[in-house]
């Protein structure tokens, strides 16, 4: 790949496509792409100068050099019919940033759950102690007023995406492993599958560079145990080599720790987002700085300004003190750790979930049946299917009924068009109203704030 080629992104628009779609242009290769539909992330590009049709054609990929498309694209997608038929080279949207990442000090950050806020931090930190690194995160985050970044240093930072088994495509000096899960088994199929890829990923690893593990999860302390490259495990594990003790929670307005590296007591970090789950984030991205050298008394300053990644807990607080709060887990694993950051509050917690894939909706149905607990009020909708087909016989109702048979007594599935309209009849001052799902649940937390807000207004 050389600068000034042309490159051709088919699904430009995409969170992670688009990101990397900026950074190609910041290298000097000319940039156009295709999408199904205008977005900010399309206007954006076209802002900088890249060529944006709507639409996928043929036609679309002419002068392009090589194309590069993204993980929803099938091989049946007329633009990518149309290069293979002119022989161009076709890269997946992590080979190609595989290639980018040959000649930097390459961190990659993968998991299950928690990679998103996890390559932030580590983000944050690095740009705030003046490395400038190249970045790549899955999310919008406000010290970027976007998702990724060009960096004109050696470094480069990126979400490793697992979904489809192309994050064993990396090479990075330092590969971050927040956790394992049963996740993604459309594509897997068997969790044997799922840790033989985790495994490639912690081989890939530099010889000279490190893996960090969380030290809590005991599918990657048994792959750590078995392989040859450095490891530093991190959590709140007796052996963990970069640990947090004295945590003290304190709901909404985040944490307290103290972290201790390889045994020496180091200080206290004040974190501003919330859950135990975000203490073992934050510690994996103090780790992976001290290692490149940032002292902890920097780190600590830099921490505490992080707010979090866009749809990763995003709170707002209406004027009748009712709280509506967007959170894009959509695993029982992260339903639960989000809902934990309410538990103490006093606050009663209405939550609406949106399910994500009807593959992941058949499989995990009976864990999102128990993941709402600590819901009083529970609202299911249907099912975003992300591309794929719907699967007779699955629905949201499943997650519905399942919550039931699991003891739920305040359970309802209604439609998405119907959500607002229930709200406005259910939601009190002083509750806490959670927003769940990675689909297009994020377009209501506003609509839901403008019509509560409007209807106490007129209380």
């Amino acid at each position: 790949m050389i600068s000034g080629k042309t490159v051709h992104f088919i699904g430009i628009g995409g969170i992670g496509m688009s990101g990397l779609a900026e950074v190609f242009h910041c290298y000097g290769y000319s940039v156009q792409g295709s999408d199904l539909r205008d977005s900010r992330s399309t206007d954006m590009l076209e802002k900088m100068g890249v060529t944006i049709k709507i639409g996928h054609r043929a036609e679309n990929i002419e002068g392009a050099d090589f194309v590069i498309y993204s993980s929803c694209i099938k091989e049946t997608n007329p633009e990518y019919m149309a290069a293979k038929l002119k022989n161009l080279p076709i890269l997946k949207r992590m080979e190609a940033l595989a290639k980018l990442m040959q000649d930097k000090k390459a961190i990659a950050i993968s998991g299950a759950h928690g990679k998103t806020t996890t390559t932030s931090l580590i983000s944050i930190l690095l740009i705030n102690a003046g490395l400038d690194p190249t970045v790549f995160i899955g999310a919008d985050v406000h010290f970027l007023k976007g998702n990724a970044r060009y960096g004109q240093s050696d470094i480069m930072v990126t979400e490793a995406d697992e979904s489809d088994g192309s994050f064993i495509l990396l090479n990075p000096l330092y590969s971050v492993s927040t956790n394992i899960d049963r996740e993604h088994m459309d594509y897997y199929g068997t969790m044997e599958n799922v840790l033989s890829a985790y495994k490639q990923f912690i081989s890939n690893t530099k010889d000279e560079g490190c893996a960090f593990i969380c030290a809590e999860d005991e599918y990657l302390r048994n792959i750590a145990s078995q392989s040859g490259k450095r490891i530093l495990k991190y959590g709140v594990s007796d052996d963990a080599d970069i640990k947090a003790e004295n945590i003290k929670l304190m709901n909404l307005s985040g944490s307290e720790f103290e972290v201790k590296y390889k045994g020496s007591k180091l200080g206290k970090i004040k974190l501003s987002i919330p859950g135990i789950h975000n203490v073992a984030n934050s510690l994996a991205a103090i780790g992976v700085a001290m290692e490149l050298g940032l002292s902890f008394n920097k780190i600590k300053d830099i921490i505490g300004e992080f707010k979090g990644a866009d749809r990763r807990f995003r709170i707002t607080q209406l004027g009748s003190d009712i709280l509506i709060i967007d959170d894009y887990a959509h695993h029982p694993t992260e339903i639960r750790a989000t809902l934990r950051a309410m538990e103490s509050s006093g606050r009663r917690v209405v939550a609406v979930f949106q399910p994500h894939r009807f593959s992941r909706t058949r499989d995990l149905k009976d864990q999102f049946g128990k993941c709402f607990d600590l819901v009083d009020h529970l609202v299911v909708t249907d099912i975003y299917s992300a591309d794929e087909k719907p699967i007779e016989g699955v629905s949201g109702k499943d997650v519905c009924d399942s919550a039931k048979k699991c003891g739920h007594k305040d359970a309802h599935f209604i439609s998405k068009s119907d959500i607002i309209k229930h709200l406005i009849d259910v939601v009190k001052p002083g509750d806490a109203v959670f927003l769940l799902g990675a689909g297009d649940i994020g377009e209501l937390p506003y609509k839901i704030a403008k019509t509560l807000e409007e209807l106490n207004a007129h209380a």
